[in-house]
């Protein structure tokens, strides 16, 4: 099933160096506040992983990249592990 994983979370898996590759585990990101206001770079980065619109929903491999755009913008954001 999928488990919600708290922002601190994704922090975590980065910095423990886990080999996503190995294994190809895909989190399902959706943006839950919005990006008006914020800095542009934050924008750029919610547009980049498909966050368009309010409670969008996309599903990504977690890669370290991947990984680390969400983490930019994880106070914008809600990630769930896909099993």
């Amino acid at each position: 099933m999928s488990e919600k994983l708290p922002p601190d979370a994704v922090k975590l898996l980065v910095s423990c160096g886990v080999d996503m590759a190995a294994e190809t585990k895909m989190i399902r990101v959706k943006l839950v506040r919005s990006t008006i206001g914020r800095k542009p770079e934050q924008k750029k980065t919610a547009k980049a992983l498909g966050l368009g619109k309010m409670n969008s929903v996309v599903e990504k491999e977690a890669t370290p990249s991947i990984l680390g755009m969400v983490q930019t913008i994880s106070h914008l954001v809600e990630v769930e592990e896909i099993s």
